[in-house]
């Protein structure tokens, strides 16, 4: 649709550590929007942003929405991406700037865009460096050499999904695995046991995983904690913790494919355009 109204929005990521992570790109729409909305919990990060906007709307007090009984968490989301398109109805240049990447596990800017844009408004989203960028960085893994699956937790507990335990596993929010409620935001021992039960369709319960959560201050060290599967109900997890899998068996040969492939006639190189 051609943006047919004077508002804007601009959704951008401001890294995990934002020092170093924050795109130039980034930082101009922060420093020049009319109004910056951000839910970055990092309390420097949000100093920061204070600082440099020239006016600032935190978007963290909406959480406490989700301490009132029976409140489901999807209504503060809403509530957080209504606040954004009043800003953006206002005619106002707004930039929505969301820690890690705003678009990895971040729907209050997808709502937002989606609501904009139907509006008739220009909007968009630039990436960041997420926390799955820095998890590569910090474990040393390369997706490309034995393939990577990449869920939510809860998700993968609920649905009927085909893992190949010959490939990387990243399960995300760990901490909230198996809520249905959507009202919480901690796990129990006993959901976490329903986990690790699944998981051992799959793997063998003496398969070494790892806890992972990215720093999110120049000062912090990640955290890197490898522990058996079976002993996940019993351990620290936290609101960033990040649930990685490494591949329990080696990749396999297909070898009628291979065959296949190889009986085919060579053909002519294609002529670069």
């Amino acid at each position: 649709m051609t943006p047919t109204q004077h508002g804007k929005l601009v959704c951008v990521g401001t890294g995990m550590r934002m020092a170093g992570q924050l795109t130039p790109l980034a930082r101009s729409y922060i420093e020049t929007a009319d109004v910056v909305v951000a839910a970055v919990p990092n309390r420097f990060a949000r100093k920061w942003l204070q600082d440099i906007a020239k006016q600032y709307i935190c978007l963290l007090d909406y959480y406490a929405d989700c301490d009132i009984e029976g409140k489901d968490r999807l209504d503060t989301y809403q509530r957080m991406s209504a606040t954004i398109l009043d800003e953006v109805r206002a005619g106002k240049t707004v930039c929505a700037a969301f820690y890690g990447h705003p678009g990895i596990f971040a729907c209050i800017s997808h709502m937002a865009i989606e609501a904009a844009r139907a509006e008739g408004f220009s909007a968009e989203m630039l990436p960041g460096i997420s926390a799955e960028d820095c998890l590569v960085a910090d474990l040393g893994v390369d997706p490309g050499r034995t393939g990577m699956q990449s869920m939510e937790a809860t998700q993968f507990m609920i649905f009927e999904r085909r893992i190949d335990p010959t490939a990387l596993l990243i399960l995300w929010q760990p901490y909230i695995a198996g809520d249905l409620s959507r009202k919480r935001f901690d796990t129990t021992a006993a959901r976490l046991q329903v986990l690790v039960d699944k998981l051992a369709r799959d793997y063998p319960l003496d398969h070494p995983v790892i806890l992972y959560e990215a720093a999110t201050n120049p000062l912090e060290e990640p955290r890197m904690e490898t522990i058996l599967l079976r002993d996940l109900p019993s351990a620290v997890l936290n609101g960033i913790t990040t649930l990685v899998i490494p591949a329990a068996y080696p990749l396999k040969l297909d070898e009628a494919i291979i065959a296949q492939l190889q009986a085919l006639p060579e053909a002519p190189l294609l002529e670069a355009v």
